[in-house]
């Protein structure tokens, strides 16, 4: 069993005014489907979904579905909240076989910024992406992908292949070609400071050159 359960109930109400319903019940309409299986239509507690929620991990998990017939393994598929106010209004779940691989998109951790040369020389990172999509059997998905930044110098990128991935998980970005290797972080000096430092160069040279022709 994952460490994230979501307790569900089966519907058999359909359609907006059904959602409405059961929102005011404290309820959240909710769907799952995939694996062979046919779709089953659910709801779960607003408060419970709203507290896991809380944990980043939750998004890059395996999710133990339970219910009166049994349970599942899903993922998140599609989460739909209220546009103006703090509610979940629909959830998508996605069941998972043991033997075929899911895509899931799963944070990336980014460790010993502040250590890195380039940022004591004064650079700024800049982080291109905060997550990445990978494809992988169920038992191999990571909560979160690690990047250790202790050595990042100033004017240096890291790209998507760069990235250390666990055993039987791979970028489904890189999938597609080397020309989808993608930046994941760079630091560099900020705009003023390389103006500064260009601006010092020139005048450097400039007074070089009067020097020689005197």
């Amino acid at each position: 069993m994952s460490d994230f359960v979501l307790q569900a109930e089966p519907r058999s109400d359909q359609g907006k005014g059904a959602s409405r319903r059961l929102r005011r019940t404290g309820r959240v309409p909710a769907v799952m489907y995939g694996a062979g299986k046919d779709p089953v239509m659910l709801t779960l507690d607003h408060d419970d979904l709203v507290n896991q929620l809380k944990s980043e991990a939750f998004f890059s998990s395996i999710l133990t579905v339970k219910m009166d017939q049994g349970e599942d393994q899903a993922i998140i598929k599609d989460l739909q909240r209220h546009p103006g106010k703090p509610y979940i209004l629909h959830m998508d779940l996605l069941r998972v076989s043991a033997t075929e691989a899911i895509r899931v998109n799963v944070p990336l951790h980014f460790m010993n910024e502040e250590k890195c040369p380039g940022v004591k020389e004064g650079g700024v990172i800049t982080h291109n992406l905060t997550e990445v999509e990978v494809s992988c059997l169920p038992k191999n998905l990571p909560e979160y992908i690690e990047l250790d930044l202790g050595d990042l110098a100033l004017d240096q990128t890291v790209h998507m292949s760069e990235l250390k991935l666990p055993a039987g998980v791979e970028l489904v970005e890189l999938t597609h070609g080397e020309e989808h290797d993608q930046p994941v972080v760079a630091i560099h000096l900020p705009r003023g400071a390389k103006e500064e430092e260009t601006e010092e160069e020139e005048g450097g040279e400039s007074a070089e050159a009067a020097g020689e022709g005197s």
